[in-house]
């Protein structure tokens, strides 16, 4: 079990790190040109590369939502969500304070929302609480569907973590205007913290809205009889 925390602990401080850090540092500088774009492809690369490195030893969840969704679908054992959730946040929190202490390491340093998740007045496009938390249930849901096709017996073997870190990608495309995009409590929890404030003040939405997603992603998933 320690070999499995710890192999959550390293993918999702990863998903974090390089996430939040393309948000956080390079998207700063617009002569670099990474944009939306950038940053989602990032996301979507952090979950491929770890779930090619570590996803043998845990699953590669690093995310605590998907632990959920994969418990409700019967993937994984809920006796065991405690601690994977407690893993990934934690690599979520060290991530946040790594990557903290690189962007204020500079003169006159700025990390504005440090990439923190937000609704209202905090969402990049200005979109609504009610916006904010159907996209996260609705991208939430996908994700989990995609998971468990992908990592289906029936599926082509090897592929199952090129097709999780895409649909991350397309997620981020699709909601970063929205939310910043979270679909991952452990992410969102990391951020606030050292945000603070409205973020901390927000951060329910994305713990709620991303399990209840994964939730029902689940459910629809068995509801297309996986066992047939």
């Amino acid at each position: 079990m320690k070999t499995r925390l710890l192999a959550e602990f390293l993918g999702t401080f990863w998903l974090v790190f390089g996430g939040c850090g393309s948000a956080v540092l390079a998207a700063a500088f617009p002569e670099l040109g990474i944009g939306f774009l950038g940053v989602a492809l990032a996301f979507g690369l952090t979950v491929l590369t770890m779930a090619y490195a570590v996803g043998g030893i845990s699953g590669g969840h690093f995310n605590p939502a998907v632990s959920v969704g994969l418990a409700v679908a019967g993937r994984f054992e809920a006796a065991k969500l405690p601690h994977y959730i407690v893993a990934q946040v934690a690599g979520a929190i060290v991530a946040a304070a790594v990557l903290y202490v690189v962007a204020t390491g500079k003169a006159g340093a700025d990390v504005g929302g440090f990439a923190a998740n937000g609704y209202g007045e905090h969402s990049p496009g200005g979109y609504s609480l009610l916006s904010g938390l159907v996209i996260e249930v609705v991208l939430t849901a996908f994700f989990l569907i995609i998971i468990l096709g992908s990592t289906h017996g029936k599926a082509p073997a090897g592929f199952a973590p090129i097709a999780i870190g895409l649909a991350l990608t397309l997620i981020h495309l699709i909601s970063i205007p929205v939310t910043n995009t979270s679909v991952n409590p452990a992410r969102s929890t990391g951020q606030a913290l050292f945000v603070g404030g409205w973020a901390l003040q927000q951060l329910w939405l994305f713990w709620l809205a991303p399990i209840l997603g994964a939730a029902c992603g689940a459910l629809l998933w068995r509801a297309l009889g996986e066992e047939r």
